[in-house]
């Protein structure tokens, strides 16, 4: 339940799914601070994937829910969050009670094709291992239900610009 006037844009969604790039976007439009929860976390704690590495995915979860509290305190912001980070009930509930949240979705075959095509985008953990595909198809099956929980907005053959659009037309509306 969004309780400020003048909520947050919160977007979540798998990873590859625009959400730094759709935010930036909306930022900019909407004259709001743009945070990337992902970019926060690098700067306080380092790489993500060596997170991962020395100190596990229980350590970064950890580090995420102090970022989402963190970060709900703030104001007139769009906030892009890490794929899983609205997965955690907290991190939900803090985001959302200071914002209106959007999922942005996609299918596995969209999702694939645009992080094969992020050469220089970051290193993916989740997805280390022979066969990333799967890995895809398994994290979006297992997350459906929870992403289902966030206002959709289906992002396959549209443009960053469009996917924006929306969602400032869905903002004013």
């Amino acid at each position: 339940m969004t309780r400020s006037v003048d909520p947050n844009v919160v977007l979540t969604g798998f990873m590859g799914s625009g959400k730094t790039t759709v935010g930036r976007l909306i930022a900019d439009d909407l004259g709001r601070t743009f945070v990337d929860t992902d970019d926060v976390i690098e700067q306080r704690h380092g790489p993500i994937d060596a997170i991962f590495a020395e100190r596990g995915e229980d350590a970064f979860r950890s580090i995420e829910q102090a970022v989402a509290a963190q970060v709900a305190r703030g104001r007139r912001q769009v906030i892009a969050t890490g794929g899983r980070m609205l997965l955690d009930a907290a991190n939900a509930d803090a985001l959302a009670a200071t914002g209106r949240v959007f999922c942005l979705a996609a299918d596995a075959d969209e999702i694939i094709r645009r992080l094969r095509a992020d050469v220089d985008g970051p290193v993916r953990p989740l997805l280390a291992g022979d066969d990333p595909a799967a890995a895809v198809d398994r994290l979006l099956n297992e997350r459906a239900a929870s992403y289902g929980q966030f206002e959709q907005v289906h992002t396959a053959g549209r443009s960053p610009q469009d996917i924006a659009a929306d969602i400032i037309e869905r903002l004013r509306a």
